[in-house]
Formats: structure tokens, C-alpha cells, sequence
């Protein structure tokens, strides 16, 4: 089948056909169709080495894929770059530790909402400067709940407030889509659980992709989840219809996972 005319259902915002990555013979990803729903709260799991993270690696253009084709919004994105990607609103989160250290939470989101609109790094601190700037870098803190440590450097916020404050890094950039990849990962439970409360309560503007291993925290989040194992998709759908999924429970959940509990 060709790319023309196909990523155009309505409801999906992001999609492949026939996706897939090879390294050096090893097949990470094989022949993947997956589709997002505008809005959704979608979850990837599967056990190590299934291809989640190569997937998301693909879908934001880190990797090229080998085979297949990735759409966007209808457009096929296949071979765009990640920068292009990001103004066409697919975000993926990246680690806070790399950029930012020594800017106070507040400077660090100015300056990436400064980006978005084109302001520049030399001219952003002029700006009591660019007031629409700094008032939707403090509306962003607001609602994830960030506003507390508006004046602290990002280095010595706690990792659950370092992780809020790259999903609110990303949500800058105004995307239709966020990537997060194992976005609790290291966070203590009590710092998670108000890390997905954030997450959750995002705007339906912006659908979820996430990769997650701890399961409650999936099956009290998702509203789709998709299964993968050896780089191929076994089975998708409803959190309660995962949970009961024959297979799903042989290669990952476990025989005794309490399904009932979903």
C-alpha cells in the first residue's frame, strides 16, 4: 500500500504502517501499525527488549526507521527531522539534566516558550521582556503545579520535580502529541503518583504516548495500551481487555496478575 491518501482518519493523530528498524541484522521493530488517538492516553509495554524505546526513537526522528512510514496528522513525517517534527507538534520529553542547570525553573521555561516564538536566546532576559512569554511560562508552572520552585535553580529540584518540569519543557512547544519515555522511572512512589496526577490532567488537545513498566500506574492511566514483544505488536486495546489477554499474561503481566483489579 502507498503513503497516498493514508493517515487520514480524523480521530488519528499519529500513526505508522509498516514500521521498522534493523541493527545489523537484528530486527528491533518489525512491521508495526500503530495509530494514536487525538486526545488519547495511550500506553507501550512489553518486556525488555520488546522495541519500545526504538519505537519512540522513530516516531520523534531520532532513529530513521528501515522500513514503513510514520504520519502525523495525515502528513507522512517519515523522513522529517526531529525539529520539524516538534513544530508540527510531536514532542518528545528530554532529560533536564542536559540543559537548563543553572537557570531557575522559571528562566528555563521563559526561555524554551521564547524559543517557540522565535525570540532567541540573547534576547529573552530583556524581557520582563517579552511579558507573553514569562505569563505563559508561569500558567505552564501553574498547572503542573510547579510554581512553588519558580525561583529554584532545576538542579536542585527533586527528580519528581525535575521530570514535571521537562513534560512542562515540552508542552512549550505546543505539541499534538507527547512522547514520554518511562517518564517515572527513578521517581520515588509517592513522587510518581503526583507526577501521573499531572500528566492526567493535561489538556485533550494533547494525546499521551508513554512507555511505562509499572502497571498500576498504567492500568490507572491509559485508556489504550498497546503490547510489545521482540520488536512486534501482540496485541492492543482496552486496559481491561490487556490485562485478560492470554498471551499478554504469558510473555509479560504473569499468570496471576489480578485482571479483576482493572
Amino acid at each position: 500500500m502507498g503513503s497516498a491518501g493514508y493517515g487520514k482518519t480524523m480521530s488519528t493523530v499519529l500513526e505508522t504502517h509498516g514500521l521498522g528498524k534493523t541493527f545489523a541484522g537484528f530486527v528491533a521493530v518489525q512491521d508495526l501499525h500503530l495509530g494514536v488517538e487525538e486526545g488519547a492516553r495511550h500506553a507501550l509495554i512489553g518486556p525488555n527488549g520488546a522495541g519500545k524505546t526504538t519505537l519512540i526513537n522513530l516516531l520523534s526522528g531520532f532513529l530513521e526507521p528501515t522500513s514503513g512510514e510514520v504520519f502525523l496528522a495525515g502528513e507522512n513525517i517519515t523522513r522529517l527531522a526531529q525539529h520539524k517534527r516538534v513544530k508540527r507538534g510531536l514532542v518528545r520529553t528530554f532529560q533536564l539534566h542536559e540543559l537548563f542547570a543553572d537557570f531557575t525553573v522559571l528562566e528555563s521555561l521563559t526561555l524554551a516558550v521564547s524559543e517557540r516564538l522565535g525570540l532567541g536566546w540573547r534576547c529573552w532576559r530583556a524581557v520582563g521582556a517579552h511579558s507573553a512569554a514569562l505569563a505563559e511560562a508561569a500558567a505552564l508552572l501553574a498547572e503542573l503545579q510547579l510554581a512553588d520552585v519558580a525561583d529554584e535553580k532545576t538542579r536542585t529540584l527533586s527528580y519528581g520535580k525535575q521530570r514535571l518540569l521537562e513534560i512542562a519543557l515540552a508542552l512549550a512547544a505546543r505539541p499534538r502529541v507527547l512522547l514520554l519515555d518511562e517518564p517515572a522511572a527513578g521517581v520515588p512512589t509517592s513522587e510518581s503518583r503526583e507526577l501521573y496526577a499531572a500528566i492526567a490532567r493535561l489538556p485533550r488537545s494533547v494525546a499521551v504516548l508513554l512507555i511505562e513498566h509499572d502497571m498500576d500506574l498504567v492500568f490507572r492511566f491509559a485508556d489504550r495500551i498497546t503490547v510489545l514483544a521482540g520488536g512486534a505488536l501482540i496485541a492492543e486495546g482496552s486496559p481491561r481487555a490487556i490485562a485478560k489477554d492470554p498471551r499478554v499474561r504469558e510473555v509479560y503481566l504473569g499468570p496471576d496478575y489480578a485482571a479483576s483489579n482493572v
